[in-house]
């Protein structure tokens, strides 16, 4: 084993103690090693020589910004020495491999590997698919086709114009001729006239006919030429499918007891694209690949934010679900004890929901920050729940807006359908008015503002939400502050649109406030709670339609 990846500690750690269990990965606070781990990594990129890429933390440097996740894992060898691994996600200055960082467990970039082959065949395919389509004589007779096409149906249509000009005058002719009263000679005209038409039926079937043998031979042309394409594209399709799935078998992961499972066996052969790159699954495949114990581990942000996401530089984050959770939990983590899975814990145990106000029809609370609107999929206690235990014989689905799970503050209660259906008239029509109050983690500079940056999930990791022009929902913001205090800002809000984490992103993302909320354990850093609460709601009664402001002060 190269001895520049497992490196030890450049401090005395001596009087550190090792955490009782492994890091939960989904969700944690980095211990003490981690963060020394992650000191001596960002210490190495602020200094490093060894490869250039732009992390957006240098006007100066020229190049595409692309900020990156890194990993640290701090772990123990045989001879029972700490030390730690360090790792990337995805690609690092267009490397898969690079000095004193783990290599990603399959090598796509390897020149000899079996990819790369078998890459270079699809494009060869390509190239001759891309050929044929190029070829002058395959234009032209696309082009001849095309042509002929119009043509007939040209010609055609003339000459349908001409029977139907040619049955008008015959029509006249008969007319006339039946006010005659020569009844030979009316005959004699009859016979005519059938004559006639049945010559130009005759014509129009010769020149449909000859139309129609004018194309097929022109189409003959092109067929020639599109059926090597589509044997070509076929054969590519083929080449594709199976290359893909070899991929998927040989993309394997071990575990601690050095079981492999691979990418496809993991996810049914449809891995997310990107899966097994992250900084997560390296580290521990080389770990258990190099018979060292994993102890603890973390990964975090370094240099500039996408456009899309919140990342903020230096910031610990865990590690995504769609690509990383079925490969860490479903496979690689087996055996190893781990920190207890907050997503488990009931956030509400031992918390009382206070009612502010309540009557026949409605009721007004005050949900405790960290407790859930609705039921999840673990944890069943909820707003709902407890409501639904209260109010036994209420007919209304009682929830008739939501709060985040970490967002304290006021919520209305149906008790009746009629009720239900009056309130969620009035947030439909947006004449409910909330304001919210939050603490931001740093100054703002403008008194007042409007934020307007559209929203959508981010698929590969739930439920963080993206800032997206294309796809995203309205998602729109007024603001302004309350006052200055300790170097961060206490602000309201006064939301336009309801859209998921819509004044968490709101506040954090860089074309918004690009100050995050206090205690915001996805788009900032964690604290003791999140420092966001909704404050005030103004609303009409359903039954009396009075007028009702309630306001429930913050705790923070």
């Amino acid at each position: 084993m190269p001895k520049s990846l497992f490196q030890n500690f450049k401090v005395n750690i001596s009087g550190i103690s090792l955490p009782d269990k492994f890091t939960f990965p989904f969700y944690y606070e980095p211990h003490e090693l981690s963060k020394i781990a992650t000191q001596e990594l960002q210490s190495y990129l602020e200094t490093q020589n060894d490869f250039e890429h732009n992390f957006g933390l240098n006007d100066e440097q020229e190049g595409l910004v692309i900020g990156k996740m890194f990993g640290v894992l701090v772990c123990q060898n045989k001879q029972g020495e700490l030390g730690y691994l360090w790792a990337f996600s995805g690609k690092l200055a267009e490397q898969n491999h690079l000095d004193y960082f783990v290599p990603t467990v399959f090598d796509m970039l390897e020149e000899n590997g079996f990819f790369n082959q078998e890459q270079e065949i699809i494009n060869t395919i390509n190239r001759e698919i891309e050929d044929l389509e190029l070829q002058q004589e395959y234009k032209d007779a696309l082009a001849n086709l095309e042509s002929t096409k119009v043509e007939a149906e040209q010609d055609i249509l003339r000459h349908k114009d001409h029977i139907k000009q040619q049955k008008k005058v015959r029509l006249l002719k008969r007319t006339d001729a039946e006010k005659v009263q020569d009844t030979e000679a009316f005959q004699l005209l009859i016979e005519e006239l059938k004559e006639e038409s049945q010559q130009e039926g005759i014509l129009l079937k010769k020149m449909t006919a000859y139309w129609n043998y004018k194309i097929t031979d022109s189409q003959k042309i092109v067929d020639d030429f599109e059926s090597k394409i589509n044997e070509l594209k076929e054969l590519r399709k083929q080449k594709s499918n199976a290359l893909q799935q070899r991929l998927f078998a040989e993309y394997a992961f071990l575990n601690l007891k050095g079981e492999t499972r691979s990418l496809g066996e993991i996810f049914d052969n449809n891995p997310p694209a990107g899966a097994g790159e992250c900084a997560a699954p390296k580290l521990l495949h080389y770990a258990f690949q190099n018979h060292l114990k994993p102890i603890c581990m973390a990964e975090f942000w370094w240099g500039q934010s996408p456009k899309s996401e919140v990342r903020k530089h230096q910031q610990f984050y865990p590690s995504c679900k769609s690509k990383c959770e079925p490969i860490l939990l479903g496979h690689m983590l087996e055996g190893i004890e781990m920190d207890e899975n907050p997503f488990e814990i009931n956030p509400a145990q031992g918390k009382e929901i206070e009612i502010i106000y309540e009557d026949d029809s409605i009721a007004v609370v005050n949900k405790p920050a960290e407790f859930l609107s609705v039921p999840g999929k673990q944890i069943s206690d909820s707003v709902y729940a407890r409501m639904k235990a209260r109010y036994p014989k209420a007919t209304g689905p009682l929830i008739v807006h939501r709060l985040d799970m970490s967002t304290s503050g006021i919520m209305l209660i149906a008790k009746t359908e009629e009720a239900y259906l009056n309130l969620q008239s009035q947030f439909i029509k947006r004449t409910v008015k909330k304001c919210y109050e939050a603490l931001l983690d740093g100054i703002v500079d403008d008194e007042e503002g409007f934020i307007d940056l559209p929203l959508r999930v981010d698929l590969d990791d739930r439920p963080r939400q993206l800032v997206c022009y294309e796809y995203g929902k309205p998602a729109q913001t007024k603001w302004d502050v309350i006052a200055v205090e300790n170097g961060k800002t206490r602000v309201h809000f006064y939301p336009i649109t309801g859209r998921t984490h819509q004044l968490r992103v709101h506040a954090s993302h860089e074309l918004g406030l690009h100050t995050p909320i206090v205690g915001d354990d996805l788009y900032g850093a964690k604290a003791n709670r999140l420092h966001l609460h909704a404050k005030v709601i103004t609303f009409k009664h359903p039954l009396t339609n009075e007028e009702m402001r309630i306001e429930v002060k913050a705790e923070f």
